[in-house]
């Protein structure tokens, strides 16, 4: 994409039995019947030499909820924006990209 690098994370996450400060987590064993949250992560950079982010995108949601499906679409929606961050922004227009005021009669 001439616009930039588009990166998208999705990373499932579990809770353990070991302390944030454990010397030893790789060793933790999981908990059942705990939160097990998804989060999706969606990073735009451009191609300059030391990249720029020109957009992103970060949620965390929990994996059981009832909404699970409206939020992966949400999610889905808040990527494909990113993705096209820095595109052609001739043939793009955002509610409140332009404003205008009337002026007063001379």
């Amino acid at each position: 994409d001439p616009s930039g690098t588009f990166v998208q994370l999705r990373v499932s996450l579990v809770q353990t039995a070991c302390g944030k400060r454990a010397p030893r987590r790789q060793n933790c064993r999981t908990l059942e019947n705990r939160r097990k949250p998804t989060c999706l992560a969606c990073y735009k950079f451009d191609r300059g030499d030391v990249p720029k982010v020109l957009d992103k995108y970060q949620n965390c949601g929990p994996s059981h909820h009832l909404a699970v499906k409206e939020i992966k679409h949400r999610d889905e929606a808040e990527c494909r924006a990113v993705e096209e961050a820095g595109k052609s922004s001739d043939a793009l227009y955002l509610p409140g990209m332009y404003a205008f005021s009337k002026g007063l009669p001379a």
